[in-house]
Parts: C-alpha cells; sequence; structure tokens
C-alpha cells in the first residue's frame, strides 16, 4: 500500500503523490507514480469517507480538479473528502509522452487531416502520419504502453482506496469513467461501497468489440451520434432563428441546408472566428451534442459557416474546434500539463481490439457512413492509430457478473450521443447488482446536463445507499432551442 504525504496545494486542497507498481504481476518490481488530490469534507462531524471522480476521457483530470470540485453538490462535498488522480499514463502521473511539447506534436501531426480524412488523397496522408506516430511512441515509452489498461488504473484506485483509509471504494465516474468503475466492480467486488456512473458505456462491446469493427462502432457512438444530430436539425427546423440560428423553417429544409453546407465545405474549406481551413470534417465536428445548453451556440456556429460558404462576409463567431484526441468524456481544461493525444491513445488501444490492418477502416468507413451518415466517420477513424498500437497485457475482458458487496446506480439520458441508452441497458444487465436511472433528454452524462429529479436520487443513493424505484424515469431541468417554445 503506498504512503500519501499529503501537502497543501491550490489553497483548500491537498496534492500527493502515490507509488504503485508497474507491472501488478511483478509487485515487488519496478514502480510508476500516481499524482492524487483532494479536498476534505466540509462536515467532518458527519463525514462518511472518501469519494474518488472520475471526469471521463480518459484524459487528464487533476488540470480541473478545483474547478470542477465547486461543480459538484454541496451534499457531496459536506460529507465526503472528494478525490481525484491522474491516472496512469497521464498528465502528472507518469505520463505516455511521444514528445517534448504539444506544439511539436501538433507539427509533426501537420501532414495529416484534421478529424477523420476524406478522400483517398487525406486517407493515405493520415494513415502515414498515424504510423509514424505509433513507432515514435513505441521507441520513446517501452514497457509502459504494455501497462496502461483500465484495468491497471483500477488496481492503482484500489491502493489508493486503501492509502485513505476506507474499507470500500465510494466512487462516481463519468463516461470512460463508467468502465472504470464497472472493471473496478468485477476485480475488487467485495470493496464496492457507493458507485454511481452517469453516461455508461456497453463493457462488453468496449473490451471485447464486435465484427472486427473500430472500438466506438462496436460501442454504436456512431449511430447514436447520428440518431441525436437528426432530432438537432429537426428541432431547429421547427425553431425559430432567434432560437435557432440555422433552422431553415422546416425540419426538411434545415435538413437540406445542412446536406448543402457539407458540398460547400467540401470543395471550399472557410474560415470561421481564428479557424482557418473549416472543411468537411469541421462542419461535422463542430456541433457539441453533448451539452444541450451549447445546441444553439453550434447552431450559430453552423450559420457562420453557411455564410461564409456562400461569399458573403461572416460576423463574429465562435471558432471550429482544434486539433483534439477523441474522448467521451468532457474536454480537458487548457494547462501546462503536457496532454498529448497519446495518453488517449494508449488507455483505449491497450483497452480494446481494434483492427490492425490500417486499410480495415476505410471499409468500417464506409460502413459507418451507410449507416449514420457524416457522423460516423470520426468513430470509424478514430481509432486507426490503435494499428500499430500495443494492446495492454493486463486489460480486463470480463466477467462482469461478480456480485458486489452494494448494488451500483446508473444513470443515463435517453438519447446521449456519446454513450447510447442501448449501453446503459446492456451494462444493467451485465452488471450483478445494478440499478439504472434513466432521464428522458438529451446531452452527454446527467451531470452535465442537469436534471434535479436525477441528482435528488443520486445524492440520497451517494450519502445513504438508497437506490430509486426500479424504473425510475427523470425528466431534465433544460431542453433544446427551449427560446422556440416560449410564449
Amino acid at each position: 500500500m503506498p504512503k500519501l504525504d499529503w501537502k497543501t496545494c491550490d489553497g483548500d486542497f491537498q496534492c500527493a503523490t502515490a507509488r504503485v507498481p508497474l507491472d501488478y504481476r511483478d509487485p515487488r518490481g519496478k514502480t510508476i507514480t500516481v499524482a492524487v488530490e483532494r479536498h476534505r469534507a466540509t462536515d467532518t462531524a458527519h463525514r462518511i469517507g472518501s469519494l474518488f471522480v472520475n471526469g471521463g476521457g480518459p484524459s487528464v483530470q487533476l488540470a480541473g480538479f478545483t474547478a470542477g470540485y465547486e461543480q459538484l453538490p454541496a451534499a457531496w462535498r459536506a460529507r465526503y473528502d472528494i478525490v481525484g488522480f491522474d491516472l496512469r499514463g497521464f498528465g502528472s502521473s507518469t505520463a505516455v509522452r511521444c514528445f517534448p511539447t504539444t506544439e511539436a506534436e501538433d507539427e509533426f501531426l501537420s501532414g495529416a487531416p484534421i478529424g477523420f480524412p476524406v478522400g483517398a488523397k487525406e486517407t493515405s496522408a493520415w494513415i502515414r502520419t498515424w504510423t509514424d506516430f505509433d513507432a515514435r511512441c513505441a521507441e520513446l515509452n517501452g514497457s509502459l504502453l504494455q501497462h496502461t489498461s483500465t484495468a491497471d488504473v483500477a488496481r492503482d484506485m484500489d491502493l489508493l482506496r486503501q492509502a485513505v483509509g476506507d474499507p470500500r471504494l465510494n466512487y462516481m465516474g463519468l463516461s470512460y469513467g463508467t468502465i472504470l468503475g464497472a472493471t473496478y466492480a468485477n476485480l475488487f467486488p467485495a470493496e464496492v461501497g457507493h458507485m454511481a456512473l452517469d453516461g455508461v458505456l456497453d463493457p462488453v462491446a468496449y473490451t471485447n468489440g464486435k465484427d472486427g469493427l473500430p472500438t466506438f462502432l462496436s460501442t454504436g457512438n456512431d449511430q447514436a451520434s447520428a440518431a441525436v444530430f437528426k432530432d438537432f436539425l429537426d428541432l431547429c427546423g421547427e425553431a425559430s432563428t432567434t432560437a435557432c440560428a440555422f433552422s431553415a423553417g422546416t425540419p426538411a429544409a434545415t435538413h437540406a441546408k445542412y446536406e448543402t453546407l457539407l458540398r460547400r465545405l467540401r470543395r471550399h474549406p472557410v474560415t470561421v472566428g481564428d479557424t482557418q481551413n473549416c472543411g468537411y470534417a469541421c462542419g461535422v465536428l463542430s456541433i457539441p451534442l453533448g451539452s444541450v445548453s451549447q445546441w444553439a451556440l453550434g447552431a450559430d456556429l453552423l450559420q457562420q459557416m453557411w455564410v461564409a460558404s456562400s461569399g458573403a462576409p461572416a460576423a463574429s463567431s465562435p471558432s471550429a474546434p482544434k486539433r483534439q484526441a477523441r474522448g467521451s468524456g468532457a474536454d480537458a481544461p487548457s494547462t501546462a500539463v503536457y496532454t498529448g493525444r497519446e495518453q488517449f491513445l494508449a488507455m483505449v488501444c491497450s483497452d480494446s481490439p481494434n483492427p490492425r490492418d490500417p486499410s480495415a477502416y476505410t471499409s468500417a468507413a464506409r460502413l459507418a457512413y451507410a449507416r449514420s451518415g457524416p457522423m460516423g466517420l470520426d468513430p470509424a477513424w478514430s481509432t486507426e492509430p490503435c494499428a500499430g498500437w500495443p494492446q495492454g497485457e493486463d486489460r480486463y475482458t470480463g466477467p462482469w457478473n461478480k456480485r458486489t458487496a452494494n448494488p451500483v446506480l446508473l444513470l443515463n439520458n435517453s438519447k446521449d450521443p456519446a454513450t447510447s441508452y442501448k449501453g446503459a441497458v446492456a451494462m444493467s444487465h451485465d452488471l450483478a447488482r445494478a440499478r439504472l436511472l434513466t432521464v428522458d433528454g438529451y446531452g452527454h452524462t446527467v451531470f452535465s446536463n442537469p436534471s434535479a429529479c436525477a441528482m435528488e436520487y443520486e445524492t440520497r443513493y451517494l450519502l445513504t445507499g438508497a437506490l430509486p424505484p426500479t424504473g425510475t424515469v427523470c425528466e431534465p431541468d433544460a431542453t433544446p432551442f427551449a427560446e422556440a417554445s416560449a410564449p
């Protein structure tokens, strides 16, 4: 068990570093470090213990920990020490690193298209660049790449649980954090305390794959995104241009407008905000489907692209997304800590089977486009770098039905574009003791798209262990383009 030497950092927060085995099959061998941060419970007289939190991704956690702490319900902060840590391979822990700076990485990847390739020329450049990227990372990171699976992280988390003195793990995980939670629950079922998993991934699809498809086609990310984007355009078309700037007056006309926009962007990329060469992929990836509160801003951005692509001068607008690693959680905040794409790849490629032949992703992209339209292309290509990446020696692929000491609470929006409701239902059946709380709304994770009803149930569960009644369905606090329905 690691010893945590807590030191004051970031005001009222405490930081420490744990030393853990690189390879749990050789526990007395080489070690690596895991960076940990916590805030003590504010109601010490009624403190329950520690609540470990993971915000998804997989991505750096501690860079945004202090800001994220303030977003947690006051009742959680009162009764629990809130604990976060950078996963092995990420951020301030022993990190996978292939470049001296993120700017150097951006320069290396500048030969590949941003987002995903379109057409034979871009596909060739994509595969060539990422093949070279994989070779560089393998050379620079050695044995660390063999031990960056979620199972390794779950074992780290159990050591941290012991180090903070908790008899059982209390945990809240978002998005990717649901896989970490489910893995922990099956590696250490007797140590599960209160565990809330929000924005749920199907554990079987994520770790075992399906029909030789890339990870995020196996999990159905493409189909979930396509279904929500269809609703985005439908609801936009029903709204006024005040509520949804991209509206063309009807759902059908708004869909047609978007198809026209993509054709324009493929022929002639545009400048939007401070983003130059915003082309086809930019037009697909710029819509923030995961956050209902951002849908109107996404529509504004599409309208700016529309105006720019017509040759008219565009008004000042938000910028389209820059090159970034694909993740299923919230974007990592700006930070001085190195956060290269290789850290995301190290975890996902370790966990999940992906085609080893780069050319297989061209076929996967055709399948994804056929079933999900443009929204299928990013999920098809995002794990193509895994073709040349080692799979983790210690990854966990099941079974998923170990009987846990306490039941697990699952939460999912019925129309989540990243972690489909179907995946949440699957995990609710896979885990031996789980209860699914449904929110009948849009957006990725309930936490990021609040529901007072769901939060009341989740808080009661985390504080007392009481589950919501079977089949409970809550309503979200906000609806898309709500101004359209105002009298």
